[in-house]
């Protein structure tokens, strides 16, 4: 039996590392796992927008996080032609609150992430498999026979956490519908210098610019769950599936290589009722994994590890922390779950028809109706 920590971390994604840093940063003791054997990002690109980048000045870090992201002063969504459905103003709305948004590699930003936490107090492919509740400690159990006892544990071990499905049997991810290609590739010939995302009936095309001439995309096809045929997709076959849509999206897919491509189903999770069970808090996508439609995964987990961080300052016990964590959180994060699955389900529309009227509507309706979710998103002061 290692000896108790005082907070036991278990996932060192954006979450967990975030969360690390924050502790640190308070003088708390904390122990945190991570099962895989090297601690790195998977993945690709993600956005991070001004809601993020409010909480990473809050803990402290978000001048360093900006030097390795690229700024983003706008992101349209086109239909299948190139022609415009929306272009919100985003350079507005940093100007309006007061902080920019950013494209990021996820393995730069966990090289960062990593860089400021303390290694003695990470440990590396330490696999998670159930825990023990106690009068006043947890034993957490590992997959190579070891167990950990910690006075309070944090749950950030993503969307499959065995951890959470443990505490809450009914939590299992759910599927979108549709999955999703990715790929990161040089932009020194392409010269891609703005955001933007297409939606057509044959899917979804993003594209994001990413700092040292990078260039980040994602294709977005509806089908089954764990389709076969999905798994052995080539570059060939997604420019087979997107040879009737706008430039320059064919010459993104010929400057990429099949092995460039990260492939996945795109899953979510209910809406949770809690967060916080005595001594144990979920955080990030263990807590609240939603769909990538509204770019505010990476951005929710940062924004928990900015209202944990403010309620562990005060004068009150971990436990009424975590308490008062759950009552500010739950609502916040149930609205992006729920409106960025609905997003995602009308983006992935195929019948043309409805498709047709869809686009007409998106241009015609005002810039803050068509913007209306993301706004309540930057207009709340999730702090308070």
């Amino acid at each position: 039996m290692d000896n108790i920590s005082e907070f036991s971390i278990i996932g060192a994604g954006v979450a967990g590392l975030t969360t690390a840093i924050a502790l640190q940063n308070l003088g708390r003791e904390f122990t945190l796992f991570e099962r895989s054997k090297v601690i790195k990002g998977i993945g690709a690109g993600f956005g991070l927008a001004a809601n993020a980048m409010h909480a990473l000045d809050y803990i402290g870090i978000r001048q360093e996080v900006e030097e390795i992201g690229y700024y983003m002063d706008s992101f349209a969504i086109l239909d299948q032609k190139g022609d415009i459905l929306v272009n919100p103003n985003t350079k507005k709305i940093s100007e309006t609150y007061e902080q920019k948004n950013f494209a990021i590699h996820r393995i730069d930003l966990h090289q960062y992430l990593l860089s400021k936490v303390n290694q003695e107090s990470v440990f590396a492919g330490k696999k998670a498999i159930k825990f023990e509740q106690q009068q006043d400690y947890i034993d957490v159990f590992f997959e190579d026979g070891s167990i950990h006892r910690t006075k309070y544990l944090i749950i950030a071990d993503g969307i499959k956490s065995p951890l959470r499905q443990q505490l809450i049997p009914g939590s299992k991810p759910r599927y979108a519908g549709y999955s999703c290609w990715r790929a990161t590739i040089d932009n020194s010939q392409l010269k891609i210098q703005k955001g933007s995302e297409t939606w057509g009936h044959m899917g979804r095309f993003g594209l994001s610019p990413m700092v040292n001439d990078r260039v980040y995309w994602y294709a977005c096809i509806n089908g089954p769950q764990q389709n076969p045929d999905f798994k052995s997709y080539q570059v060939q076959d997604l420019k087979n599936q997107f040879a009737d849509y706008h430039n320059p999206i064919q010459e993104v897919l010929d400057n990429t290589q099949d092995k460039d491509l990260i492939w996945s189903d795109i899953i979510d999770i209910k809406p949770l009722k809690n967060f916080a069970f005595g001594n144990i808090l979920i955080i990030g996508d263990a807590a609240h994994a939603c769909t990538p439609n509204m770019g505010q995964g990476a951005c929710q987990a940062m924004e928990d590890v900015a209202v944990l961080s403010k309620e562990l300052m005060k004068n009150q016990s971990v436990l009424q922390a975590f308490e008062t964590f759950e009552k500010k959180r739950l609502a916040r994060t149930k609205y992006i779950t729920d409106t960025s699955k609905f997003i995602g389900d009308v983006a992935q529309w195929e019948n043309k028809f409805l498709i047709s009227i869809r686009n007409k509507l998106m241009k015609i309706m005002p810039d803050s109706m068509n913007q209306k979710s993301l706004l309540k998103v930057f207009k709340e002061d999730f702090m308070k």
